[in-house]
């Protein structure tokens, strides 16, 4: 009996091994996108370069199928390589906002490098919350009727007057929440906003300002009515001391003078 367990264990422990083996096979090679260079924000024309790498193609879906970009950058070049085991099998430069690539198993590799360089774009829609964003890429996978978009990523871009008009916002609207809120610096603030998303950023930089100022003024308000009456506070108990001691005191002497 004591045999006959031993060589069970020892056979989990192999179908164990094996099933792990495989389990690891299966996870380390499959279709992956990574991204390097992607920005969270960007100033209006300034140069934007990211770099997406498509690991093993074709594990997981179809043999053949379309690889396409699309970008809101401007002034664009995309460079796609494709390489197998690290070596270079083709290279192609495309120009414009997109491309398409057709991808095959039989005479593509086993990795697809896209290259994307550009500029920012002007803005068209600002946007206070959330904040305006371009497209710096969206990678799609077509095959057949079948279309994925796999990557798609997004940044935030600015103006030096629109950043400073969101910036003095952001800074007003901290000033409130300090204060605890307060209706008149919360319609400053509002007229800030619509000014910012209506391109005027001087006039939503003053009305955040005047915005920030009140919430202050009203947090000074309440700290000053705060300390007034902690004092008070204090004041009623001393007095209240004082007279409790008064009492003693008088009674004190009332009592040496009948014993006397």
């Amino acid at each position: 009996m004591r045999m006959n367990s031993i060589r069970s264990s020892r056979g989990t422990v192999v179908l164990l091994c094996v099933v792990g083996l495989l389990a690891v096979a299966g996870t380390a090679s499959a279709f992956s996108v990574s991204a390097e260079g992607v920005p969270e924000e960007t100033a209006v024309g300034s140069e934007v370069s990211v770099t997406y790498t498509i690991d093993d193609p074709f594990t997981g879906t179809s043999n053949q199928w379309t690889l396409r970009g699309r970008t809101e950058l401007r002034d664009v070049s995309w460079t796609v390589t494709v390489l197998r085991a690290g070596s270079q099998v083709d290279q192609t430069t495309y120009g414009g906002q997109n491309f398409s690539r057709a991808l095959d198993i039989d005479n593509n590799g086993d990795e697809v490098r896209v290259q994307l360089t550009g500029t920012a774009p002007e803005v068209t829609n600002y946007t206070y919350e959330p904040p305006q964003q371009y497209t710096v890429a969206e990678l799609t996978r077509v095959s057949g009727n079948n279309e994925e978009t796999f990557q798609n990523s997004t940044a935030h871009h600015y103006t030096k007057e629109s950043r400073e008009a969101r910036q003095a916002i952001d800074s007003a609207q901290r000033a409130i929440d300090n204060a605890g809120g307060n209706q008149e610096a919360e319609n400053l603030l509002e007229s800030a906003v619509s000014s910012y998303e209506n391109d005027n950023f001087e006039n939503a930089r003053n009305l955040a300002e005047d915005a920030e100022s009140a919430a202050q003024q009203a947090e000074q308000s309440q700290q000053t009515t705060k300390t007034l009456l902690l004092a008070g506070g204090g004041l009623v108990a001393l007095l209240v001391l004082l007279g409790v001691g008064y009492v003693l005191y008088t009674k004190s002497q009332g009592d040496d003078y009948s014993k006397l």
